[in-house]
């Protein structure tokens, strides 16, 4: 899931080098900290947050099919 996470989020940012993401693995859910240069954040999270919402709608049919539970939280 941190492949799929980290495809989209490098072909929506100018700077794809900046991207880190850090995987913790919880009891009953998986959290994704997601972090990309300040000048990018914006472009993450889109007009009205529309674009993070996709992406987590994305990442959770993803962990849903897998038969798991995963949480993106994007960290300025």
């Amino acid at each position: 899931m941190k492949e799929i996470i980290e495809f989209i989020v490098k072909a929506l940012v100018d700077d794809p080098n900046q991207v880190e993401i850090k995987e913790i693995l919880g009891d009953k859910v998986t959290l994704y900290e997601l972090r990309v240069s300040k000048s990018d954040i914006g472009k993450v999270i889109g007009k009205r947050g529309r674009t993070a919402s996709s992406i987590r709608t994305i990442l959770n049919a993803v962990s849903t099919k897998q038969g798991k539970r995963a949480e993106l939280e994007i960290i300025e």
